[in-house]
């Protein structure tokens, strides 16, 4: 399939704010976005079918009442089920940014460790800070993990900005994550190792779990914003890397994870 002919859904309203860099993220990998408000496609004025690839972006969905994604996942979960299980079973790819994690965890998308796409295992908690954090941070991703997303990758920078980003489970339902690699990225310290101290791991994640995907590795949740690091512009310190260096980077790290879901559409369908 050509890159041009992909066709990336970014759903927006309700007080999701991240639908302009998403697309520019899905754009500029070389898939064709759109972007349409969740009333829409629940009245079923275009549908699922139509996309390759979903993105769940960030924001403050429903003002974040009754917790972070909740009300999102219930819309969706409750008008949408049987489109979103076809749409996995036809293997297309599903990206969950920040509140967009949150709505898949609480969908039950992510870790889906038996199949089950809707029933929640894991969740995304109030920051150990308690407060919201608005920083940036260091990624170590799993080579041994099956996500699509990440192939490839080693470590990235990504901004970050949340306030229930710590991500918990049962210590079972941690277990079998864990076995299953399908920890994607893991907060990091400078040299690699996992982060289990503030600010490196900026919200007192279990085992510095920053994202995850389900046993296929195409369905993809992350507290960290890709969508936000296109340029390298968009670094606090591109001054100083210039300076230092010489150069700058021809893209931010944001723009891998979206590359690697439009080359793997491209290869498959």
């Amino acid at each position: 399939m050509k890159r041009s002919d992909i066709k990336s859904l970014v759903i927006t309203g309700f007080g999701l704010n991240c639908e302009k860099e998403t697309a520019a993220a899905c754009k500029l990998a070389g898939s064709t976005p759109e972007l349409v408000h969740l009333n829409d496609l629940l009245a079923g004025k275009t549908d699922l079918e139509r996309y390759h690839f979903l993105t769940f972006i960030g924001g403050f969905s429903f003002g974040d009442h009754l917790g972070s994604g909740t009300v999102f996942a219930n819309r969706v979960k409750f008008n949408l089920r049987e489109q979103l299980q076809k749409f996995v079973d036809d293997g297309k790819l599903v990206i969950g940014i920040c509140n967009g994690f949150q709505t898949l965890t609480r969908l039950g998308m992510v870790p889906a460790l038996n199949g089950d796409y809707f029933t929640q295992t894991a969740a995304l908690a109030h920051n150990d800070s308690g407060v919201f954090r608005d920083d940036w941070c260091r990624l170590k991703a799993n080579p041994a993990s099956p996500c699509v997303f990440t192939r490839n990758l080693d470590m990235v920078r990504l901004p970050l900005r949340h306030g229930e980003g710590k991500f918990v489970a049962a210590p079972e339902v941690l277990a079998e994550i864990e076995a299953r690699n399908l920890v994607a990225v893991r907060y990091a310290n400078d040299d690699g190792s996992p982060a289990t101290e503030f600010p490196a791991n900026p919200n007192g994640s279990l085992n510095s779990i920053a994202g995850i995907c389900d046993p296929t590795g195409r369905v993809f949740g992350l507290m960290p914003h890709p969508e936000a690091f296109l340029s390298p512009y968009n670094a606090p310190d591109w001054t100083r890397v210039k300076a230092v260096t010489g150069r700058l980077p021809e893209e931010g790290d944001g723009v891998a994870f979206f590359r690697n879901a439009v080359d793997y559409i491209a290869e498959n369908f």
